[in-house]
């Protein structure tokens, strides 16, 4: 049985804490060859699941020392059809793996939590193609496209989904919808471009307004990831009210664009100290934005220096 499904902590109860870049630091620390990108066949093998425990427990220990709440993600973000296929996941297979996914970090959560840092499992849905590339979905299409996995996290005892790294407003509709459909409480994360809009030009504020009008403002929250501070500060300066629904950043270490990024053969991390200073002032602009993590190029070190940015008071 889930335990926050239908309370999420992180709404009410002060700062959550999440990870960083699961795919960049296995990849460019640990030395893993990820096919597709994909950490999710690392499910499938004993030195895989090691792997991602020493990754996800550094971050959960950060969380312990500071007194904050986790989001816990499966490693699911291209655990879906088009993905699943091209690395020998049949549609059965894929929705056992989806599943076992959250098994795997509810043992997690059993060994960390305590009852003053509630630990939310959230099941992870990434975008149908390429994050860094427009997907052009229509509402309709991403709906019964993503349902398939959304409905894999029901059956399991995952608190939330969050659909991370949209980057077209007709993808996010669709896997909220589904979520609706379901039952499931649902985050949107997009992601934007170097001038703080979405690669199809939609800006931040229309994204967040017209899934929220198509859905009935049925998503929790919305998040901003896989982009610089300095990409969407500015969409966020104007004092309007759609930017009260943010509750929550997942910023890339570089302020590299996507294709830079794309065609770097190195990793980015840029500046850890100079990262949590704008976090900082995010965070004192903008209330409300509660839930702290990294993306691509974010490590352990990045996260640290958000936490001592942002709440120093917190620290044991």
């Amino acid at each position: 049985m889930a335990k926050y499904r239908h309370n999420l902590p992180q709404i009410n109860t002060g700062d959550f804490l999440s990870d960083g870049g699961l795919e960049t630091t296995l990849v460019f620390h640990r030395g893993i060859d990820l096919a597709a990108f994909a950490a999710f066949p690392l499910l499938d093998n004993a030195a895989g699941r090691e792997e991602l425990t020493t990754y996800y427990e550094t971050y959960l220990a950060i969380a312990r020392d500071h007194r904050l709440g986790f989001i816990l993600d499966t490693p699911t973000w291209r655990a879906n059809a088009d993905w699943g296929l091209q690395l020998g996941y049949d549609r059965e297979a894929l929705r056992a793996l989806n599943i076992r996914s959250v098994a795997y970090i509810e043992k997690l959560r059993r060994l960390w939590e305590r009852p003053s840092r509630p630990i939310v499992l959230n099941g992870v849905i990434g975008p149908r193609g390429d994050g860094y590339k427009d997907g052009n979905m229509e509402p309709q299409a991403a709906e019964d496209y993503h349902a398939f996995q959304a409905e894999a996290f029901a059956e399991s005892e995952a608190d939330m989904i969050s659909a991370i790294t949209m980057n077209n407003i007709g993808e996010a509709v669709g896997i909220v919808r589904a979520s609706r459909r379901i039952g499931m409480p649902c985050i949107v994360s997009f992601t934007v471009e170097t001038d703080g809009r979405l690669v199809n030009g939609k800006t931040l504020r229309a994204a967040i307004e017209e899934t929220d009008a198509a859905t009935g403002g049925y998503a929790a929250y919305y998040m901003v990831n896989c982009a610089h501070p300095t990409h969407f500060e500015q969409a966020l300066s104007r004092g309007e009210s759609w930017v009260k629904r943010i509750s929550g950043i997942r910023a890339n270490a570089s302020a590299k664009s996507h294709q830079e990024l794309d065609d770097s053969t190195e990793l980015d991390i840029g500046d850890p100290l100079d990262l949590g200073a704008r976090y900082r002032a995010l965070r004192q602009n903008y209330p409300a934005m509660r839930v702290l993590g990294g993306c691509c190029g974010t490590d352990h070190r990045h996260l640290q220096a958000i936490c001592d940015a942002c709440l120093p008071a917190a620290a044991a």
